[in-house]
């Protein structure tokens, strides 16, 4: 009993750093991005690939990595991904231009994907039923953690050691986790599907499908982006088709069909992350090029957010092994929503007062609604789908953040264009901050249905 204990810490302990790290990357390097665009010379266009390029290599390979940990190991697939994480962390902080970084980035969002999927299928299997919402809130508070102390440290460190300093950072943190792993949890293994076959044709059409459906959306100004979201459309149908069919498929399609619960929870998570995920990256440019804020400023103000998301999540963990998933998570998508439709009225002479206030409401908002909702699709299914669940949800939130940043590329190609931000088009930018805030206020209603709906 005491092994299955420290186990059960261990496994906790891991995944909560794990959690903690993609997304400190991500929040810190937003912050940072004014200062990056400065010093490698990137354009609107460009600064916005640094941020999806790492989205969309997550959402491409979450499912195909979710399958290959129920087969192979989840403990395995956990590990690469941290070395691989931390391999790329480590180049990223080399990067002599823009492309580089991006190239760099990409790699991370492999390493991201097999962390995520990993990562909450080992609690569930861990974990029994009535601990598992409290297991799952403090990793879900750990992520808000990382997304806390990203705008803070990223902004110190950005402003004090430059941005490569923020890459330094995160490296020796990854080969921790990585020790522990291998030194605490020798001789564990979870494997619910060992023995079956890895659907490739599935894996290879499922990846390359979202692929052109994210690149064409972010790209659906021109001709290329428009043809590449037909096919990635086209391609989804025949995924779709296909795993049907196949005996052992990459993504049990009869989840979505059957399932009610895991169907609406990963619906309400997609609209969710596409409409809350691009507000760190447009206040950080807002706070910096219109309201004059230095990283340092701007990175304390963004945590506000954050640091409500990790206060309420674990409560809101406890909350949902106690009460209805769909009540709580609905609940706190309903506030999450009066803070987007407040920051849909930004304008130059907006009070800080009021940024920070709406900033509460997106915090406290998403504390409550992850946890529970995360809880109702890990809950939902079979130990032998944990993998598949997982894997699912983590990709309900990359395709919702990187849509979410694929919007942004749309509305920055028709109103500010390949440039660098300036004084002579800051009055684009704001009108493009505008835009997408309304469109995720609009989401933010249905996301608000679509846990009711569960």
């Amino acid at each position: 009993m005491e092994r299955d204990e420290s186990n059960k810490m261990t496994v906790l302990l891991v995944a909560t750093i794990a959690s903690f790290l993609t997304p400190f990357m991500a929040s810190s390097v937003n912050v940072a991005l004014p200062v990056i665009a400065q010093e490698l010379a990137a354009n609107a266009i460009m600064l916005s690939w640094i941020t999806t390029s790492f989205l969309l290599t997550s959402a491409m390979l979450s499912v195909p990595f979710g399958r290959i940990a129920d087969i192979y190991g989840m403990k395995k697939v956990f590990i690469m991904g941290i070395i691989i994480f931390t391999i790329a962390t480590f180049l990223a902080s080399l990067s002599p231009f823009v492309e580089f970084l991006i190239f760099s980035r990409v790699l991370q969002g492999v390493g991201s994907a097999m962390i995520f999927v990993t990562g909450l299928s080992i609690i569930a299997s861990v974990f029994p039923p009535k601990e598992m919402g409290n297991a799952i809130g403090l990793s879900v508070s750990a992520v808000f953690m990382g997304l806390v102390l990203g705008p803070v440290l990223g902004g110190f460190l950005t402003q004090y050691l430059g941005w490569r300093s923020i890459f330094y950072l995160i490296a020796p943190l990854g080969l921790i986790v990585t020790a522990l792993v291998i030194v605490k949890l020798r001789g564990m293994e979870w494997a619910e599907c060992r023995g079956e076959k890895l659907d490739i044709i599935g894996s290879v059409l499922y990846a390359l499908s979202l692929l052109l459906v994210l690149a064409g959306f972010s790209t659906i100004t021109i001709m290329i982006g428009q043809i590449m979201l037909i096919l990635g459309i086209i391609g989804i149908i025949g995924f779709v088709i296909w795993e049907l069919k196949v005996e052992h498929p990459v993504l049990e399609m009869r989840l979505f069909l059957k399932n009610r619960k895991f169907a609406f929870s990963n619906l309400a998570a997609l609209i969710s992350f596409t409409g809350t995920f691009a507000v760190v990256f447009l206040l950080s440019l807002y706070l910096q090029y219109i309201k004059g804020f230095d990283p340092r400023g701007a990175g304390l103000v963004l945590a506000t957010q954050t640091l409500f998301m990790a206060f309420i999540s674990p409560v809101a963990g406890r909350l949902s092994d106690k009460y209805p998933s769909r009540i709580l998570a609905s609940i706190g998508m309903a506030i999450s929503t009066v803070g987007l439709i407040i920051f849909a009225f930004l304008n130059t002479d907006t009070s800080l007062y009021l940024i920070l206030f709406s900033l509460v409401l997106l915090g406290v908002g998403a504390g409550i609604f992850s946890t529970p909702n995360t809880h109702a699709v890990m809950n939902s299914v079979k130990k032998r789908y944990l993998g598949v669940a997982s894997a699912t949800i983590s990709t309900m939130r990359i395709i919702g953040q990187t849509l979410s940043m694929g919007m942004v590329l749309v509305i920055f190609a028709v109103y500010v264009g390949a440039v660098q931000f300036n004084p002579g088009n800051y009055g684009a930018l704001l009108q493009s901050i505008n835009i997408m805030f309304t469109i995720s206020a609009v989401l933010g209603f249905v996301a608000i249905f679509a846990s009711l709906a569960r």
